[in-house]
């Protein structure tokens, strides 16, 4: 089962994290990146899944650290821009 989620929900319930983003915060989402450790795991998922050769509760594991990642991303963008939009003012 899929859950859709409504994008016009979604960007409300992140836009009242990124307006209390502090510029330290910003810049901490902007150099985040995955431990060696999960990279790896990462990359071993990935291969798996364009090989079509995971099984369920692999591709379960991936599918969650794909929309996880996207969420995280989505937080960086957003705290960038208006860190962006704030140096401009």
């Amino acid at each position: 089962m899929s859950l859709q989620l409504d994008s016009t929900s979604f960007e409300k319930f992140l836009k009242q994290f990124t307006d209390r983003f502090t510029p330290e915060l910003v810049e901490h989402f902007a150099m985040l990146r995955p431990d060696p450790e999960f990279q790896a795991r990462l990359n071993e998922l990935g291969a798996k899944a364009n090989e079509g050769t995971l099984t369920d509760q692999e591709r379960s594991e991936y599918a969650t650290y794909v929309e996880a990642m996207d969420v995280v991303a989505l937080l960086s963008v957003k705290a960038l821009a208006r860190s962006k939009k704030g140096r401009e003012d």
